[in-house]
């Protein structure tokens, strides 16, 4: 009769030694796992580090580092999306909406620059888009600056 594996995988002398999977060949050798202290995993040396241009199986290179973000287009998002939100100002948000847009343009010709010159930014979208938005609240905020203009004359010529 055999007696259960014992849960875990780990070694104690009163369980029954280790019995391989059905499939796999038998081996009267315990397994050694990857987070077992001073236990290297299989394939390396004694040292514990894998040999050079070696990735261990279940571990993976590090990610590669991310690219930075250009702050400029960050910027631009914000002023731009400040001053569609706050159409409500007309003439304040445009000039806000417009300090985006320029941002914005200057920030597409810094990530180009950038990336021509081989260390890539973030930031692209981010830039167009607070150009956009920022164009779109200064001319709102232009427009309605004009018709308060034009209501507020308007109204003297009649009085």
């Amino acid at each position: 009769m055999s007696q259960p594996q014992q849960p875990g995988n780990w070694s104690d002398p009163s369980w029954p030694s280790y019995q391989s999977p059905a499939g796999y060949p038998a081996t009267d050798q315990q397994p050694t796992g990857y987070g077992v202290p001073g236990q290297p995993p299989a394939g390396y040396p004694a040292t514990g580090y894998p040999p050079a241009g070696y990735a261990a199986p279940g571990y993976l290179y590090p990610p590669p580092a991310p690219m930075p973000m250009n702050g400029r287009a960050i910027a631009a998002l914000v002023l731009g999306v400040l001053g569609v939100l706050g159409l409500c100002g007309y003439l304040v948000p445009g000039l806000i909406g417009i300090v985006g847009a320029l941002l914005g343009h200057s920030a597409r010709r810094q990530i180009r620059t950038a990336a021509e010159q081989g260390r890539p930014e973030q930031g692209d979208g981010m830039a167009l888009a607070g150009m956009i938005t920022g164009w779109i609240a200064f001319g709102l905020g232009l427009a309605g600056a004009v018709l308060v203009t034009v209501a507020i004359a308007a109204s003297i010529s009649q009085g």
